[in-house]
């Protein structure tokens, strides 16, 4: 007799329905998805990223489209913590999708203090840790870059927080590998690759700034190549711990390849805000490969992605005199 195929994963407790996520500041606020997709058919909506105050946002204009994605700065406008526990996270949680919070901040205190407040809540499947943003505390612009602070926040977070904790690395590091075994080691249960990279969009017509503010991050199609390098070099070097990855993924085909290449789920970011049921759409793409396959789960695709053998020259190098 088959085995029945599910879609269903557990990333290190958190247990999803589909391995398709809708990533953080692309669901919206609870308000902007209701009557266009069924919440319960993803696997789980990172909220925006939420920090401890609020934040206007930054000027407007907030995006323009580069090829093969976008160049954005929102500035992570969010209304602060309080406002969000008793607003918009009941207002998700009623849509039906697990709940993951992105928090960020710039001090150890601001990340204690918001891991404090979402201890305990109901609501609250895991905590993805936005590590991005500036590090006003000890003056550095990325504060994830660095693995000294890295596993300050990390461990500090992990070691507070009662649901499974999953640390956002920054785009554009050096050491993608190296950053994730720290953040493991202090605690995360898992690692989601990457956060998007810096990135400056220009109009030359006018020869002025395409967004309000100096500088941005891309998104969309065009990171992919570079997830899947991440992926794929972390979950050979950490293979037992649970890796999303985020850039890039549209398709099936994408969420597949992310798969193959050493990721136990994705999650969908900017597709959303064209197709705001992409992650159901993903998904559906997911089981179709599977069925191709004869595979009856999403763990039957993870990391089949190799490394080539080596040649017998490379086995076998000449010795020079």
């Amino acid at each position: 007799m088959t085995a029945a195929r599910s879609l269903v994963v557990d990333l290190g407790g958190i247990v999803l329905p589909t391995p398709v996520m809708i990533a953080a500041g692309c669901g919206g606020t609870g308000r902007e998805l209701v009557g266009l997709v069924d919440l319960r058919r993803v696997g789980a909506i990172v909220s925006r990223t939420i920090t401890v105050t609020e934040r206007v946002g930054a000027d407007m204009p907030r995006i323009a489209e580069s090829p093969a994605g976008i160049v954005w700065e929102t500035g992570l406008q969010n209304p602060g913590l309080d406002p969000f526990v008793s607003g918009e996270l009941l207002r998700l949680a009623r849509g039906g999708a697990r709940i993951v919070v992105s928090i960020g901040g710039g001090s150890l205190e601001e990340y204690v203090h918001m891991t404090s407040v979402l201890q305990g809540r109901p609501e609250v499947a895991a905590i993805e840790i936005h590590l991005s943003g500036r590090d006003d505390e000890l003056d550095r612009d990325v504060l994830g870059a660095h693995p000294d602070r890295l596993n300050e926040i990390v461990g500090a977070v992990a070691r507070m927080s009662l649901v499974p904790v999953f640390a956002k690395l920054p785009g554009g590091c050096d050491d993608v590998v190296g950053l994730a075994r720290t953040a493991v080691r202090a605690g995360a249960t898992g690692v989601t690759l990457l956060a998007s990279p810096p990135a400056l969009g220009l109009d030359a017509t006018r020869e002025r700034l395409r967004i309000g503010t100096v500088s941005g991050w891309l998104s969309g199609p065009a990171l992919k190549p570079i997830t899947l390098r991440a992926v794929f070099d972390v979950a050979q070097a950490l293979p037992d711990v649970p890796v999303i990855a985020s850039g890039g993924v549209r398709t099936g085909e994408d969420a597949v390849e992310c798969l193959l290449a050493g990721a136990w789920a994705v999650q969908v970011g900017t597709a959303t805000l064209t197709d705001p049921a992409a992650a159901v759409t993903v998904a559906q793409g997911i089981v179709r490969r599977l069925n191709a396959a004869g595979l009856t789960s999403p763990a039957g695709l993870r990391g089949r992605l190799r490394p080539p053998e080596p040649t017998g020259a490379e086995s076998h190098p000449v010795s020079t005199p």
